[in-house]
């Protein structure tokens, strides 16, 4: 099952097919033929752990998604004192973003440059909220950290599971939301609208809830099942005896995921707060 998102797309090492797979783990060919007692002295040793074997581990992406995090955390405390610098830091997270997305082999150094340069993005945009309705950010950080977690806690367990029937009705809502979402940002940037949230303030004919409530609750569902996707893709890689390296690919998809939930709860609360 392909993830949807591009992080985990364009990296052989998440890809299910067999062909793929075999290429990433596929030993050496043996040029000597070992005696009865080399041969019990091999297996007798320990197991090679992943870092040994170069191999990914569920332990070793956990270890590169809390780093990258933890620097993400660095830079909101920064956009949060400094919020003049969301806008830089978002133009910079976004060029970040698409050279680690079209990089063939994961860079460290990038995907921790992109996690610190989002922070500020996202320090910066929640301090603007903030001002306007104070306790939004404690409660976006909430919801987010809750949302994540029922969503690993159900993968975890078997009970959701990505689908090719539901990954489709997916990648049509997206596409579906990133047309409406370019519409309103127009209708905004020329002053049709001016509306604090454009089309999202407008709203539902005879009843006072605006449209943007019941949008941010759809993008809220759909962003969670992009986590499904993404932790699909990690375990893919991690069976697949994918590279290390592409731990940070993981931790970079994850990252990515987790902003655009954490934005859209938070947009959905300032839209419910007024």
């Amino acid at each position: 099952m392909g993830s949807s998102n591009p992080a985990f797309n364009n990296s052989p090492a998440f890809s299910s097919s067999a062909s793929t797979a075999a290429k990433l783990t596929r030993p050496a060919t043996a040029t000597e033929t070992l005696t009865a007692q080399q041969l019990t002295e091999l297996y007798s040793q320990p197991s090679a752990t992943p870092v040994e074997t170069d191999r990914m581990s569920y332990e070793d992406v956990i270890i590169k998604i809390v780093s990258c995090f933890a620097i993400l955390l660095v830079g909101a405390a920064v956009g949060w004192f400094v919020p003049v610098l969301a806008l830089p830091a978002a133009i910079i997270g976004f060029v970040l973003a698409l050279v680690n997305i079209f990089k063939k082999k994961p860079s460290p150094a990038l995907v921790l440059s992109y996690a610190a340069v989002e922070g500020v993005f996202v320090g910066g945009i929640t301090m603007f909220f903030e001002q306007f309705a104070p306790g939004i950010a404690i409660q976006a950080v909430i919801g987010t950290l809750v949302v994540v977690g029922v969503t690993l806690a159900l993968f975890a367990s078997g009970k959701i599971r990505a689908s090719k029937k539901a990954t489709k009705v997916f990648l049509i809502a997206m596409v579906g939301y990133g047309v409406f979402s370019i519409i309103n940002l127009i209708l905004m940037a020329t002053g049709v609208n001016q509306d604090a949230f454009g089309l999202r303030s407008a709203n539902i004919p005879g009843t006072t809830i605006p449209f943007g409530v019941v949008i941010g609750v759809f993008v809220i569902i759909m962003a969670a099942y992009s986590l499904v996707l993404d932790f699909d893709s990690i375990k893919t890689g991690v069976q697949r005896g994918a590279p290390r390296v592409y731990g940070w690919t993981a931790a970079f998809g994850i990252m990515v995921t987790v902003v655009w939930l954490y934005l859209e709860i938070l947009r959905l609360l300032a839209i419910l707060r007024r």
